[in-house]
């Protein structure tokens, strides 16, 4: 079609023919195929040059200019969308990339002394009545109590504050706070065998006492742990986040968690998030592996386990598997001022604040402010 409209058009304006000839030249290389050429270039053959010919090819060969002018920023602004999609890509993925947090929960997010404190005591009392509901017994327990809080951070497991309740009240030797805080583990082990004392048994024994105490006045059982200032609302906030994901990695069996995390704080953790390694007495180092391999298989995100006891935290920090997880230790919870020195020097892990902490939480609403601006 496009050759018998430029035929028609040699034949009415024959003075036109150098321009047309040259268009023709120009459109080869255009849009046109070898045959459509070969064609033009004959009919064009027939016609004489002229003044207005040199013009109209002047015309034609500004136009062939533009054209590749405008091919050239086309091609430009091809190349610029193209990288920046390319950026809005690389940004995108960054939004999408996670965190994965695994949170230690008692001296972390809940102060639960108080009741694994009272627990305790409920439990010598079932185990031996003897020794806890004496006159003398009854005495000292606000004294006990507050020992244990003292020692607190030797506990990884429930039952042990059982153990510890019952060396503090009858004064053993080399069981007073400060010896019990430098060697528990030692100390712990003498006295399980001991008392005869198996730890699977303790620890089933330790849950039913708080279950019984849950089914028979829940808001007693409830009222002596504390959630930290600040920290529901910002694990509230990080719940929501699509860039991450928040797991609990405790010794405290995870319906006792659940049911403070919810009432008390108005957290909801899914149930297959609450990890709790009491009963197997499984390490966390392993909980951490298994997480890194489920969660976290492209290595894109971003790992990070928080702990306030600082034995735990050294045997993570020493596994080659977990090389890739950020470590914090709290400065509140569970740990003594000696270990605070120690993680604020080691180099694999970090010493946190709580302010700071809730803000790792919240990292998603910063994004979402600097968005807004």
């Amino acid at each position: 079609m496009l050759i018998v409209l430029m035929n028609e058009f040699i034949t009415k304006y024959p003075h036109c023919c150098l321009c047309l000839f040259i268009s023709t030249i120009i459109l080869k290389d255009i849009i046109m195929s070898p045959t459509a050429f070969a064609a033009i270039s004959s009919s064009s053959q027939k016609l004489s040059s002229s003044s207005s010919s040199v013009s109209c090819s002047r015309h034609l060969l500004r136009r062939r200019g533009k054209t590749l002018l405008e091919s050239s920023s086309s091609s430009k602004s091809s190349s610029v969308d193209k990288k920046q999609m390319d950026v809005s890509a690389s940004s995108n993925k960054t939004e999408s990339s996670s965190t994965l947090f695994a949170l230690d929960f008692d001296g972390v997010v809940c102060d639960s002394v108080g009741e694994s404190s009272l627990s305790a005591w409920k439990h010598g009392v079932e185990l031996w009545p003897e020794v806890f509901e004496c006159e003398r017994a009854i005495k000292e327990k606000e004294t006990v109590l507050a020992k244990l809080r003292a020692v607190r951070p030797v506990v990884e497991t429930g039952y042990e504050n059982t153990i510890l309740a019952r060396a503090l009240l009858e004064n053993l030797d080399e069981y007073d706070v400060e010896s019990i805080l430098k060697d528990w583990p030692t100390l712990s082990e003498t006295l399980m065998k001991k008392w005869q004392l198996d730890r699977k048994t303790m620890v089933l024994e330790f849950g039913k006492i708080r279950d019984d105490w849950i089914r028979t006045d829940f808001k007693s059982w409830l009222q002596p742990n504390a959630l930290y200032e600040d920290v529901p609302e910002a694990l509230r906030f990080c719940t929501e986040r699509r860039d991450a994901k928040v797991t609990i990695v405790t010794t405290k069996q995870a319906r006792f968690a659940d049911a403070i995390l919810v009432d008390m704080g108005g957290v909801k953790i899914p149930e297959e998030d609450l990890i709790s390694t009491t009963v197997s007495g499984e390490p966390k180092a392993d909980v951490l592996v298994r997480l890194e391999e489920t969660f976290n298989k492209d290595g894109a995100s971003r790992m990070i386990f928080v702990e306030d006891k600082l034995s735990t935290l050294i045997k993570v920090a020493n596994d080659k598997r977990l090389s890739k997880w950020d470590l914090f230790f709290v400065d509140w919870g569970y740990n003594t001022e000696d270990e605070r020195q120690v993680a604020k020097h080691d180099y694999r892990m970090k010493l946190i604040g709580k302010e700071e902490f809730c803000g790792l939480l919240r990292e998603g609403k910063k994004e979402k402010e600097r968005e807004k601006r």
